[in-house]
């Protein structure tokens, strides 16, 4: 099915109805001298346990191919690639209610991760996996580590350049918060079909890596993203990994909550200058402390005005403070 930096990824089809496989499987292999990340991804998701926004792994095992020994490691397999092939499918662009669900799934994912003590290390949309239905999981935990343990080498660094939180770039230092800015980068990519750092082309990684790691400069959040969107990425790119907000905090902003933002969309003909179909959005809770600043998110129902009967909007237009009297007394003829 193609080839990674660790591995070569084949599908698996059992040839008997016994397998301990579904029909279709995902099989990582790699020559032992090169298989430990693939052992680490292995360790890792046995530790992690079951999750529905997590990949599942159903084992693995040695294999000789040609005189050659692998390493095999058999994973779910996800019919509809990635979301970076998503966003391809989409044109180049996620509409923001579709990335408003797949920003949660892969929030819920990431709350189980750091919630047992683990941190993946390179999330991007490469490594997030679409299944059928429109379920997404996370995937490809090779880089994947306890939170808190010490780098074996100095000059080590996990991760893709692009999505690298500044404390990467630093200092090496990947725990939990550099998940969530890698996810501000995802969400970024989702939204605009392009990484969220603007790169010249022909310009050095070291250039990149002097842009995120030093200074205040932070990606181009979009501009055709909804208020709760920019927020919801602002609280993932703030520089200070301690004032960053969490996976767990993230779960409650109004952009990914399920019980605060719902949209639906007017699809009959206007009948009148009063009828205008357009997006009705709501939010009716506030976000929950934050380290930084703590933002109210108080809903204006007067944005709802367009979105009324055309009989009342002609009341309102007609009467200043007290309620209109539609009888024929009152100078109003009857049309049919």
């Amino acid at each position: 099915m193609g080839q990674g930096s660790f591995a070569t990824v084949s599908l698996l089809i059992p040839t008997n109805n016994s397998s301990q496989f579904p029909s279709l499987t995902a099989v990582k292999s790699s020559q032992p001298l090169t298989s430990c990340w693939l052992r680490n991804e292995k360790h890792v998701l046995d530790r992690l346990g079951s999750c529905s926004r997590i990949i599942r792994c159903f084992g693995d095992d040695y294999s000789f191919e040609n005189g050659i020994e692998y390493y095999n490691l058999f994973l779910e397999y996800a019919a509809a690639g990635s979301l970076a092939d998503e966003v391809n499918n989409c044109g180049g662009r996620i509409p923001e209610p579709e990335v408003r669900r797949y920003t949660r799934s892969i929030v819920e994912g990431l709350n189980h991760v750091h919630q047992n003590g683990f941190v993946h290390c390179d999330i991007k949309l490469q490594n997030i996996l679409v299944f059928d239905g429109g379920e997404i999981k996370i995937a490809d935990f090779g880089l994947a580590k306890e939170a808190g343990e010490r780098k074996q080498r100095k000059s080590e660094c996990r991760g893709t350049p692009l999505f690298m939180s500044p404390e990467q770039v630093i200092d090496g230092e990947c725990e939990s918060p550099a998940d969530i800015w890698a996810l501000g980068c995802a969400v970024v990519q989702m939204v605009t079909g392009k990484p969220a750092w603007k790169v010249e082309k022909g310009s050095s990684m070291w250039s990149l890596m002097l842009r995120i790691g030093v200074g205040e400069e932070i990606p181009e959040i979009p501009e055709n993203l909804s208020k709760e969107g920019k927020d919801f990425i602002e609280k993932c790119f703030v520089k200070d990994p301690r004032m960053r907000w969490s996976a767990e905090m993230l779960l409650k902003h109004p952009f990914v909550s399920d019980d605060t933002v719902s949209f639906k969309r007017v699809h009959e003909s206007p009948r009148s200058h009063f009828d205008f179909p357009d997006w009705v959005s709501s939010a009716t809770s506030s976000l929950p402390s934050s380290p930084e600043s703590q933002s109210p998110w108080n809903f204006d129902e007067s944005r709802l005005e367009g979105f009324c009967a055309p009989e009342d909007r002609l009341r309102r237009i007609s009467t200043v403070n007290r309620p209109a009297n539609w009888s024929e007394s009152d100078g109003w003829s009857s049309v049919r």
